[in-house]
């Protein structure tokens, strides 16, 4: 890639195209055995019912027109693997980010607006934040970024003690209502406690997930038919 396809601004990407995104970096990380991804497999990580918000349902064309898009931004790559074409992201050297902060990006992609403390438990399997506030550096360092800002920090709901950070490959992120819950008794004490239970419960889900993609892979190679 040239430098100058790497300087190329980034256009704002759909909901579908940073799901997409999103899959090929946290699946690279989590089961590199399957890396680069068949369509069935990108298709998988898409509809994934875990460790996603919103929770989608993309079609086989749908996410071809997806991938093929992020192709044209030199996002992914595609190659030859086995039967079935392979897709590779470029996210790290196109925006020139770090991996710590790509992986930082793919979370909030997937997930939704997330707070550090969130952020950290929902990355741990692909990288082991020594802390908090590194988390926040390299949050600081994407809401500062001199070619443009690629996270913003929301406004802090009422009753919350940390702000949730949101991505901006899809533009300004819409600021959600306040949840019903957010100001009921007791909910400021225990919003810590329940977001690491919420997050170590969707990780242990997303392995399972991806033990099921990894069956779907052998079978497929070895010719057999399996569900979807």
């Amino acid at each position: 890639m040239s430098d100058a396809s790497a300087a190329r601004p980034l256009p704002i990407l759909s909901l579908l195209e940073t799901r997409v995104l999103g899959v090929l970096v946290e699946k690279q990380r989590t089961v590199p055995d399957s890396y680069p991804l068949t369509l069935n497999a990108v298709l998988s990580g898409c509809n994934q019912k875990t460790s996603r918000n919103p929770v989608l349902e993309v079609s086989d064309a749908q996410a071809q027109a997806a991938i093929d898009s992020l192709k044209g931004y030199h996002l992914v790559d595609e190659s030859s693997g086995g039967r079935a074409l392979r897709y590779a992201h470029n996210m790290d050297r196109v925006l020139r980010i770090p991996s710590q902060s790509s992986i930082l990006l793919t979370v909030l992609m997937l997930r939704g607006p997330q707070t550090a403390g969130e952020l950290r438990i929902a990355t741990e399997r692909m990288h082991n934040f020594a802390d908090i506030s590194s988390v926040e550096g390299f949050l600081d360092e994407l809401a500062e970024r001199p070619a443009g800002a690629l996270v913003v920090k929301l406004p802090r709901l009422p009753g919350a003690r940390e702000s949730r950070w949101a991505h901006l490959l899809s533009g300004e992120p819409v600021i959600e209502d306040m949840p019903a819950s957010a100001g009921a008794p007791g909910a400021d004490v225990s919003l810590g406690e329940m977001a690491a239970l919420k997050a170590n419960v969707a990780r242990l889900e997303a392995e399972l997930g991806d033990l099921k993609a990894l069956v779907h892979r052998i079978a497929a190679d070895l010719g057999m038919a399996t569900g979807r």
